[in-house]
């Protein structure tokens, strides 16, 4: 038991903050998948865009934290971040702070509908800023842990 605590293993809020990192990202995932298949809403383009950076973090993290692996560190940030850019874009599209002209949703729904929304009053797009956002504030979280 002593070993796999010293090799980092479940060991401090290092390890918890990782978890919850891959916690978020995973219900997201489900969460989406769920949305798309189950209720049936079709993802638009930037649905598809936050969707293809959210997947990978879910199997990333996931392993990353069975093995506490710090060097997961620039890849989970770098797919988080881009993944946040895109839901704050999708969500000021959503609100209607970006013009309809630059609308990117394609052929798929729109995205300043009310299609857009789970339960019909919270918007998609502001689900994905806030799981984005999420698992930025754990990764911070587990860069600063000395685990």
């Amino acid at each position: 038991m002593n070993e796999i605590r010293s090799r980092g293993h479940y060991a401090g809020s290092g390890w918890t903050a990782l978890f919850a990192a891959w916690f978020v990202a995973l219900s997201s995932s489900l969460g989406a998948i769920f949305i798309g298949e189950v209720m049936g809403q079709t993802p638009c383009e930037l649905c598809w865009f936050q969707r293809a950076f959210m997947f990978p973090l879910a199997i990333m993290l996931g392993i990353a934290a069975y093995r506490s692996d710090r060097d997961v560190l620039p890849y989970a940030f770098a797919l988080a971040l881009a993944g946040w850019v895109i839901a704050l874009y999708h969500l000021l599209l959503y609100l209607g702070v970006v013009p309809d002209e630059n609308q990117q949703c394609g052929s798929g729904p729109s995205c300043s509908n009310g299609e857009m929304t789970l339960f019909g009053a919270v918007p998609i797009p502001l689900l994905s800023l806030v799981a984005f956002s999420a698992i930025l504030f754990f990764l911070n979280l587990y860069r600063r842990s000395r685990s």
